[in-house]
């Protein structure tokens, strides 16, 4: 595995990415709307308040795939069945990470990576538990060395560091 990222080059990449990134609005409004869906207090359901970071920040996965109402409900049945799993890591921080969350996180990341690619699983379960898992895609783990087959040994590592 390559070099393991430090608070320092995560506090400064988030910088530039803020600088630079246009789509940080999708981002802040999908994490605003995934919370309030979660505390019932918007009428988008969760699904849809996924979406809204998901048709923006994953246009590639899309491309040749519907977002139709059989995504919504396979993504909605998703975070039925692991509900109680997702609001126990929403409350924590990745820096928690043990061995016993790989048991949960492997069955957890296989179903969500299913339905929306790795990518797009990485992204909603950031959305759904912002501080323990963290928002990555190809281009990062690829810039440290991380392949997407040894996706839990990676949130692992980084936790460790």
């Amino acid at each position: 595995m390559g070099q393991v990222p430090s608070i320092q080059d995560l506090e400064k990449a988030r910088l530039v990415f803020e600088a630079k990134e246009p789509r940080d609005l999708f981002y802040r409004a999908a994490i605003e709307l995934v919370s309030l869906s979660l505390e019932g207090k918007t009428s988008l359901s969760v699904a849809e308040s996924l979406a809204v970071l998901l048709q923006t920040w994953n246009k590639m996965f899309y491309q040749y795939r519907k977002f139709d109402s059989q995504h919504f409900a396979d993504i909605e049945r998703l975070i039925s069945d692991y509900y109680s799993a997702l609001m126990g890591f929403r409350q924590r921080s990745i820096v928690s990470f043990n061995q016993a969350d790989e048991e949960q996180i492997i069955p957890l990341f296989r179903d969500f990576e299913t339905v929306l690619g790795p990518v797009g699983a990485a992204k909603c379960l950031h959305l759904l538990a912002p501080s323990f898992f963290p928002l990555w895609d190809r281009a990062i783990a690829s810039a440290y060395g991380c392949q997407l087959q040894r996706r839990v040994r990676m949130l692992r590592d980084i936790a460790i560091s």
